[in-house]
Parts: C-alpha cells; sequence; structure tokens
C-alpha cells in the first residue's frame, strides 16, 4: 500500500531560514562522463571536497550556528555559501601558525596547511568551473588580496593565494580607505552579475588595514525539466510556529529523483547539464549540479532534521540524495528570493575560532615581508543572495575578511507537496563541495 506524504510543508519566518541554500558539489562517482576527466581534482582532492572532510561537517555546524543564533529567535529565512565562507576563511588559514593555524585546521577539517591547499585546490578546478559553454550552469568565482601597497607579501603566502585559491594580488593604499573599501564592493558587484552591491560597509577599512582578502561566487543554471509557468499558483505555506502564508507555488507530475526515509523525504532536482540533456542522459553521466531539498514529516520538523544532519556523520547528505527516478503524483515547491548578510564574528568564534579575532594571541606571521607588529584578523562579512523559479536558479555570494595591524519498497507514485519549512542543497555532481546552503521558513519574505 503506497502512503501519501505532503512534502513541502509551510515556510516559517524564524531563526533558521527554512531552507539550507547549499551548493553541494557531490562527490566523485566512480564512473563518470569522458569529457568530465580533463582537468579534475585528485581522489583525494575530491574527497575532501566533499562528504569526506571539511565542508560538508563545516556546512552543517555553520547553518546550525546562524540557525540557532540570537536563541534560536530569528524569524527570517537564511542563506548562505558555505564554499565561499570556507574558501575565504582557508585562504586567511593559509597564512596562519601555531595555535591560529590549529583552530583554522580543527574548523575546516584539515590536518595541515598542504591538504587545506589541496582541498581548495580541487574545488576550483572542479566545483567553481564554469559549464554554460556546454550549455550548463553558468559558475564565476573570483578571488582577491589587497595587501598595503608599503609591503610585500611572502613569496610561498603568494604562490599559494594564486596557485590554489586562484587569486589576483593587489597593491592598495589604505590610508585611502573609503577609495580601497569602494574599489572592493564594485569587484564583487561585477563579479556577482550585480546581486552582490556591496560586502565591506562603512567604517571597515582604516589606514591601519593591512590586508583585505575576499571572493565573490556566481551560479545561474537552468532546469533539466523546467516548471510550466502556466501551472503555477498560489497554496498556503505552513510555518514554524503554527501560522501560514500563501505563496506562489511551481508543480509537476514528471518524473523525479525522489527518496523517503524515516521522518523525511529528499527531492532532488539536476540543472541542466548539457545541450543534450534527454531523458536518458540521467543513466549515462551524473549531473554536475542539482538542488537537493530535505523536507522533514512533519510541519514542525525542520530543528530536527537540521540536528540530525549536523550530529551525523559527514557523509549523510551524500548518502541520501536520490539516484533513480520515481513516478510522482504531485510535487509543490514554492517560488522563492532570499537573501542574507552578516559580520560572522561571533558565530565564528563560538565555532572555536578565537585566536585570530584576539590582538594578543592571532598568530598570522606567514602573511607579510618585515611584520614587525603583527597582525589579527578585524573583521569577516558574508553576504548570499538567491532566486528560485520556474526556469532555474541564479545565486550569489560574498565573503571577505579584513586584517589589521595589531599595532593598532512497492511501486507506487510519489507526491512531493513542499508547503512547510524545508532544507535545500544545490549539488555539483563531481566534487561534493558545498557552495550554497539556506533554509526557507517562508517564501513571500526575502529576509
Amino acid at each position: 500500500m503506497c502512503t501519501d506524504f505532503n512534502l513541502v510543508r509551510s515556510l516559517q519566518p524564524c531563526s533558521f531560514a527554512s531552507f539550507i541554500t547549499s551548493t553541494i558539489l557531490q562527490e566523485a562517482r566512480h564512473q563518470f562522463c569522458n569529457n568530465g576527466r580533463r582537468g579534475r581534482p585528485s581522489k583525494k582532492a575530491r574527497r575532501d571536497a566533499g562528504g569526506g572532510s571539511g565542508l560538508t561537517p563545516f556546512a552543517l555546524r555553520l547553518a546550525k550556528q546562524l540557525f540557532e543564533g540570537d536563541g534560536g529567535s530569528r524569524s527570517n529565512n537564511l542563506v548562505f555559501s558555505p564554499l565561499s565562507m570556507y574558501v575565504a576563511l582557508a585562504l586567511v588559514g593559509a597564512g596562519a601558525g601555531g595555535e591560529t593555524l590549529d583552530e583554522f585546521l580543527a574548523l575546516l577539517g584539515a590536518a595541515s596547511r598542504d591538504e587545506l591547499a589541496e582541498i581548495v585546490r580541487g574545488m576550483t578546478a572542479s566545483a567553481l568551473t564554469d559549464r554554460s559553454a556546454l550549455g550548463g550552469p553558468f559558475v564565476a568565482f573570483a578571488c582577491g588580496v589587497w595587501h598595503q601597497e608599503t609591503t610585500r607579501l611572502k613569496p610561498a603566502y603568494r604562490t599559494a593565494a594564486v596557485e590554489s585559491f586562484k587569486a589576483e594580488t593587489r597593491a592598495a593604499n589604505f590610508l585611502k580607505a573609503e577609495e580601497v573599501r569602494g574599489e572592493i564592493n564594485n569587484w564583487v558587484l561585477k563579479a556577482t552579475n550585480n546581486l552582490i552591491t556591496t560586502i565591506l560597509p562603512e567604517d571597515t577599512v582604516h589606514p591601519t588595514t593591512a590586508l583585505v582578502l575576499a571572493n565573490a561566487i556566481y551560479f545561474n543554471g537552468s532546469w533539466s525539466k523546467p516548471f510550466d509557468k502556466e501551472r503555477t499558483e498560489d497554496k498556503r505555506f505552513y510555518c514554524l510556529d503554527g501560522s501560514s502564508v500563501r505563496a506562489p507555488f511551481m508543480h509537476t507530475k514528471v518524473k523525479q529523483f525522489i527518496n523517503e526515509y524515516d521522518g523525511f523525504k529528499v527531492l532532488k532536482l539536476p540543472y541542466r547539464n548539457s545541450r543534450r540533456d534527454d531523458d536518458e542522459w540521467p543513466y549515462q553521466c551524473e549531473r554536475n549540479f542539482s538542488m537537493c531539498i530535505f523536507l522533514p514529516d512533519a510541519r514542525d520538523g525542520l530543528p530536527g532534521l537540521v540536528d540530525k544532519m549536523e550530529s551525523s556523520s559527514s557523509s549523510f547528505l551524500r548518502d541520501h540524495l536520490p539516484k533513480i527516478t520515481v513516478t510522482v503524483g504531485e510535487l509543490c515547491l514554492p517560488k522563492f528570493k532570499l537573501s542574507f548578510s552578516s559580520q560572522m564574528n561571533r558565530t565564528l568564534k563560538t565555532m572555536g575560532l578565537e585566536a585570530v579575532f584576539s590582538k594578543r594571541k592571532a598568530n598570522l606571521s606567514n602573511m607579510l615581508e618585515d611584520d614587525n607588529d603583527g597582525l589579527y584578523m578585524d573583521h569577516v562579512f558574508h553576504r548570499a543572495a538567491i532566486q528560485v523559479d520556474e526556469a532555474g536558479t541564479e545565486a550569489a555570494a560574498s565573503t571577505a575578511s579584513t586584517i589589521r595591524k595589531k599595532g593598532g519498497g512497492r511501486f507506487c507514485p510519489t507526491d512531493f507537496i513542499a508547503d512547510h519549512p524545508f532544507v535545500f542543497f544545490i549539488v555539483e555532481g563531481v566534487s561534493g563541495a558545498v557552495v550554497f546552503m539556506g533554509l526557507v521558513l517562508d517564501p513571500t519574505r526575502s529576509e
């Protein structure tokens, strides 16, 4: 007997955005398309970029911290890029030493600075590679290091930034702090196709600033099987607090990648990966990017599901992703547009990254030549935005850190009705890196 589950619960405005917007770059399979072999990172790097270590546990821990911030009283949706955050912190960690380096390695799940660099190299070589020339998603990544023009980067740090992080290094005159801040914000604006208008707020760059490290990610992908706009209609979405809102829902009855588990379901929506995305293609080669939605059965089940994901093994996400399509009775998914902006200092300190923020304890001695005063990390800022509609997904994120001188069963149709809070991931099928992550509590709210 087939059980009918409603897989779309109400998106509630709440301190844990009802989705986890995660672009997860799925772990590489043993079999993949021949045209996917070129320029691939090592097996170890692909494993580390996926669930083997590092990125996925970091993404889930960070999501839980952001959800439970302010005593768990948040009422806004959440979207962020674990990959952008991970790369930004790894770039700071590449210049750290002593206890400061140990804290970065513990947070990012790497055994050494070299292993961390290899993980990032794997991400930039696979997860952050543009696919648009072959008909797949448009993916853009930019990374920059701005240093005071009167100082020089240490050769080893410059090499790591350029080769592992694909960073551009630029000299800047931080005595003209507002000019430099404007230059970096414009750089981010351009790199994110105008989705992220500013990353550095006023009064965050100073004459005593020694470096600014920033990255930007832009993603634009079309669904392999787009939704019919004519079928979109308003439907009730049930929020965590028991209230409900009316939101536009997309509908389809086309076969989908869905798995059912005890207490939740998982939907994988592939993005178009090539110009020959026909029905047979998913079985010939794993698609690179997908949005994966983890939907609790209970309308108020999102907090418990997030706890379960965060406390499970690093392979939990990968292990629960659907691999075959099933017949769909009804699938309903709300359209949504989310944005998020935050200074991340307090969250990162809670996660164990403390020494680097301390003038007394910070050790960033591997960044600059003639660093007599020493350096510490002043701020970490993160912004992200995403829009999901019938055609596909557009998303962008940026992270910036400012470094200052211390001196200063039976086959039957399955329904998937996303009318309550759920977790979603955008998944790239080769490297396993988490690029975006979010929670939707209320699809009618943009924050």
